[in-house]
Order: C-alpha cells, then structure tokens, then sequence
C-alpha cells in the first residue's frame, strides 16, 4: 500500500466566503427551499450538537457507544496491528478513543473534520491519552478530495472510521458515492468501520430530532444565525421553526426549516421571498435494513465482513472490505 506523498496542510475553518454565499445563493434558488447541512458546524453548532447527544430520546450515540465499550475488542482483532486510523468527521472523539485504545499498534489517526474547533478539543485529549499514536489532522470537508498525510511508520493498511450515522444524512446517490472513496483510500488490504442506524418505531425516531428541551431546534436554526453573521443576512430567526418527521417511504428523517409567516430576506443584494409555512430542506437522516445496507455497498464494490449491534437491533457498526 502506497499513501499520497503531497504535503497536507490545515485547511480554513470555514469555506470561504464566495463558497458558501454560493451554495447558500444555489440552495435558496431551488424548488422547494434547500441548504447543505455540512454549514451546521460552526464553533455553535458543534457544541449544541455535543448537547444533542446527551438527551434522553437521542439514543443513537448511547447505543454506538455501548456497541464500541463491548465490541471494540472484537474489531481490533479483524482489523489487525499497524492501521492507519482515518475518520471522517471526528467530532467530540470519545468514540475514538474507545477504538484507538483496543487496537494493536496503530500508526497514526487522521481525522478530517470540517470544525476546527471540535477537531482542536478531541486532538489535546487524544494526545495526551496516545503520545504513541502520531496525530495528523485535516481540517476539511470530508466529501472534498484530500491527500492523506504520510506517517513516519508504514502502515499495513487503511482503516477508515466514519461512525455516528453520519452516512445516513447523505441522499442514496451521494451515500453511494462517498462508499466509493471508502473503497478508493482504504486500499486492497484496508476496511471501513460504519455506523447505521437501523429502521424502527418513527415514534422512536421523530422523538430523536425533536427533543423535549428543543436543543436540536436550537442547533437547526443556529445555521441561520451562522449565515446572518458570515454572509450579513438578515433572517429573523424567530421567525422560522424546525421541524422534523420521519418519511416512511423514504425510510428517513427530513429536517426542515419552516418559515412562520410571509417574509423576505436578503444576500448580497438579491431578495429571496418566504411564503407563511413554507419549508426548507436543511438535512436528511437515512435508516437502514440490514440487506438493504449491504446491497448498497455492494454497488460500491464492498462487502460487509462482519456486523455488531446492539440486543435491540436499534444500530449497527458494519466493517466493509473490498469484495
């Protein structure tokens, strides 16, 4: 196995302005109303959503976590010594660091995450636990194309980590794709360990993404007050209300943003109209089957090697490999 020999750098906290008044400028164009999720995650965000985490009807990290604390054993030995750790959106680290301490001699962690801020806060804890785990970070959107830094050891393979469901908030196109740079950078003798989040009671899952102390409303209108400050918008965020509900027939959450009443607001001098109750897509949240998981990865041209979950089949952490 052969890593990029480039040089990697640190990338900007946050998109560049022309990025993201692009895709805010695109979004607010579309039928009906849409903006990227990837913009929740500013310094804010990203703590409302550490907040999220510890509700009592967001089970989804309570069980991941209890699946790692019992099984990450089980992992570290079908993914074997010398791993080069890559994880897309690291976030907070506490599940990392569950894997890093079960597995035999990795070489180095590589998470890429789109915060610096998160990504600062779980490195310092991370180095301190593992000075033997050379540390090189990425702060990037993991959906961009990036060179992996070379370690100083050589690895005996890839390993990418991409807990948290984080995959189901992609659409199935977009999911699939993302499953086929999994396959590009873990290589011929590497593997992926993914989260999902299984299909259930939509009682179970509405009640996820609308907590009774409305920190998962907080955390989605807190994108508009992040687009008020960077791109001098004029949203009133009181205004608008989240709203989240389970798709049957999709088999997903659909998070939205719905405007309270008719309104305007303003980008760079161009008006966008809001009609009363009219609703702006701002993230998907896929559940899965387990076949219907593994025949996806297996458009991407991998398998699923082994599977844990949880007594109540409510997640699954699935290592892929090449088939």
């Amino acid at each position: 196995m052969k890593l990029p020999s480039s040089a990697w750098q640190l990338s900007p906290e946050h998109a560049a302005r022309d990025e993201l008044a692009a895709d805010v400028r695109k979004g607010l164009r579309a039928t009906p109303k849409r903006l990227p999720s990837k913009y929740f995650y500013d310094a804010r965000g990203s703590a409302l959503f550490e907040q999220i985490c510890e509700q009592p009807e967001y089970y989804l990290t309570r069980v991941e976590l209890d699946i790692l604390q019992q099984q990450a054993a089980s992992m570290a030995q079908v993914i074997g010594p010398g791993a080069l750790v890559v994880e897309y959106g690291s976030g907070s680290g506490i599940k990392t660091q569950l894997l890093l301490a079960a597995l035999e001699a990795p070489v180095a962690y590589v998470p890429i995450e789109i915060s610096s801020s998160a990504l600062d806060t779980s490195l310092d804890e991370l180095a301190a636990r593992f000075p033997d785990i050379q540390m090189l970070p990425l702060c990037a959107d993991f959906n961009t194309t990036v060179s992996l830094p070379r370690p100083r050891r050589e690895p005996r393979s890839v390993l990418i980590f991409f807990p948290g469901s984080t995959l189901g908030n992609f659409e199935s196109a977009e999911a699939l794709r993302l499953l086929k740079v999994m396959h590009a950078e873990m290589g011929p003798q590497g593997a992926a360990l993914v989260g999902i989040d299984l299909k259930k009671d939509p009682k179970v899952l509405e009640a996820a993404y609308n907590d009774a102390a409305g920190v998962t409303a907080e955390f989605t209108l807190n994108l508009l007050h992040r687009l008020n400050r960077e791109l001098d918008m004029d949203f009133d965020v009181e205004q608008f209300q989240h709203r989240a509900r389970y798709n049957v027939l999709a088999g997903r959450i659909e998070t939205h943003i719905v405007s309270r009443a008719d309104q305007q607001v303003h980008l760079d001098g161009a008006t966008i109209e809001f009609a009363a109750c009219e609703k702006m897509l701002v993230e998907y949240s896929c559940k899965y089957a387990l076949p219907e998981f593994a025949r996806m990865a297996a458009q991407a041209g991998l398998a699923v090697h082994q599977t844990w979950t949880d007594d109540e089949q409510r997640f699954a952490i699935q290592l892929l490999r090449r088939v």
